[in-house]
């Protein structure tokens, strides 16, 4: 811990309080019956190609919501209720799915995919989640979660390059940091789905037609006993096509190499389906990943693009600017999906795995990861779990209070820094949770749905869903927040219209130049030489 205590000291006061964070999170529409709602994107909301803080993900059905960046986790919190609020507004008798695993789904044909205009741009976005839909199913991307994206100030970095001494430049240190960070989070992160996954239950609907192991619980919902989190699990946000990539994080080179072919060469089953359907598109490409966003990572070093920019190409020019965290599920007992304590432990956690040691990771560690990642989804409240820590098997539960005990200083220095005990207090939850499974989401969940709902899922999210409506609809919102976002609407769909009549080459040559755009810089592909 010694080098993890340097490097805290190594932080100023200012710098801890300028730790930044962003949230965007999915969620369907749905009717108020429980199954999924068809109906396009609502017009009030705007243009999901262009509007900054409300899209859609792969379906038009699917929402996604989006804050700004915020120093403060009860302000990030703030925004997202207020983005709630609007989208209440403007959805009519619809109501936001509450769970991270989808209502009542109709057959897989009738889902639709998200529309995004006539531009290239556009039509690009959307022939993206075609191809999703031939490669993966429709169903399987219907999962919604919460993308927390984190990020240190900039004035860390000199500090901590001090501190370590590094010789290299600026950059190049801002990478490895996070790149680091990255790594120990893929060690960790089974900690996260014990603590905060919440779908141990699915509908039948979501599973229909498919192999699973999954229990039945009652008529039109299954199971796992010590279930977290099943959207992470096998039947969720995996791929055994991708879990062959192995991508390494030793470095963004590294990074971007393991990518890069994937990206660029053709992967004869996707060849099979093919490009063209007569005058329409079955998929962008036909390599492994259309785009780099297809990999299924729990996390991501992200860069902010620039207008048809590749991300890889963003990355090796600029650097990592933030990371993205994906493995989090909704809380359906929370009407925004999470809390601002929830936001302080991934600050605690992240931050843990910035500042401390981070050996290299290799094939075989990769997959001994997957597997720790995979028994806690599936097992995680199994009071007999072990965990495999560098060859050996340690019990679960001993293995989380050995890190959360870790935790601590950097709890304390994020109070010092704040004032008050927000973050101890989040560790301190964290540990009566490792005592008592029973605290737990995903146990909360499965026993709501015994006590009250005859123990089925969608009747469950149901009422959970239909609960949060009148809590969005009774806050108050301000008038000048909603006058602004009606102001965002009306100048996302202009935006929209002028990015299509600015459109100069046939659909086809964009999607040529884009699919070949360059990846890698000169010196990476040096080092992949």
């Amino acid at each position: 811990m010694s080098d993890l205590q340097s490097r805290l000291r190594a932080l100023t006061p200012e710098v801890l309080t300028g730790i930044r964070r962003g949230i965007e999170k999915e969620s369907l529409r749905v009717m108020p019956d429980g199954r999924l709602a068809l109906t396009p994107h609502p017009a009030g909301l705007g243009s999901a190609l262009t509007h900054p803080h409300i899209t859609t993900d792969f379906s038009e059905s699917q929402l996604e919501l989006i804050t700004g960046v915020h120093t403060d986790a009860e302000a990030c919190v703030e925004e997202l209720t207020q983005i709630h609020q609007v989208v209440y507004r403007n959805i009519g008798g619809e109501l936001l799915w509450c769970s991270s695993m989808p209502c009542w789904l109709p057959a897989e044909h009738e889902i639709p995919i998200g529309q995004y205009g006539s531009s290239n741009v556009g039509r690009a976005k959307t022939v993206y989640r075609i191809g999703l839909s031939h490669r993966y199913g429709r169903r399987m991307q219907t999962i919604s979660g919460i993308h927390y994206n984190f990020s240190l100030p900039d004035a860390a970095w000199p500090l901590l390059k001090r501190n370590d001494g590094h010789r290299g430049n600026a950059k190049d240190h801002r990478n490895d940091g996070y790149f680091g960070l990255i790594r120990n989070f893929r060690r960790r992160s089974w900690l996260l789905l014990y603590l905060f996954g919440a779908s141990p239950a699915v509908c039948e609907s979501f599973v229909a037609g498919r192999p699973h192991r999954l229990q039945p619980l009652a008529p039109g919902t299954f199971y796992l006993p010590y279930g977290t989190s099943l959207r992470m699990g096998p039947l969720g946000y995996q791929s055994d096509v991708q879990s062959a990539l192995a991508v390494s994080y030793n470095s963004l080179e590294s990074y971007a190499g393991s990518l890069h072919g994937a990206l660029t060469r053709p992967y004869p089953p996707y060849e099979t389906i093919g490009i063209r359907d007569g005058d329409g598109y079955r998929q962008l490409a036909t390599s492994l990943l259309q785009i780099e966003n297809e990999f299924y990572g729990t996390i991501r070093p992200k860069r902010t693009i620039r207008s048809g920019e590749r991300p890889l190409r963003a990355l090796a020019e600029r650097g990592v600017e933030y990371v993205e965290v994906r493995l989090m599920d909704l809380d359906p007992f929370l009407p925004v999906g999470i809390v601002a304590g929830t936001m302080r432990f991934l600050d605690v956690f992240l931050l843990h795995c910035v500042l401390g040691d981070s050996p290299p990771d290799a094939p075989e560690e990769i997959a001994v990861l997957n597997q720790n990642l995979r028994a806690v989804a599936e097992r995680g409240r199994d009071p007999e779990l072990c965990l495999d820590r560098a060859g050996d098997q340690v019990p679960m539960r001993d293995w989380a209070r050995a890190l959360l005990a870790e935790f601590a200083p950097i709890a304390e220095a994020l109070d010092a820094a704040r004032g008050g005990s927000g973050h101890r207090d989040a560790l301190a939850a964290a540990e009566a949770a490792v005592r008592d499974p029973s605290l737990l989401p995903s146990a909360r969940v499965l026993r709501a749905m015994a006590e009250r709902h005859e123990d089925s899922y969608v009747k469950f999210a149901l009422a959970q869903s239909l609960g949060h409506r009148p809590y969005f609809e009774g806050l108050p919102l301000a008038p000048d927040v909603e006058a602004r976002f009606a102001r965002m609407a009306e100048a996302s769909l202009a935006e929209q219209r002028d990015i299509e009549a600015a459109d100069n080459v046939p659909f086809e040559t964009y999607r040529q130049q884009y699919v070949s755009q360059e990846l890698l810089s000169r010196a990476q592909r040096r080092a992949q030489r």
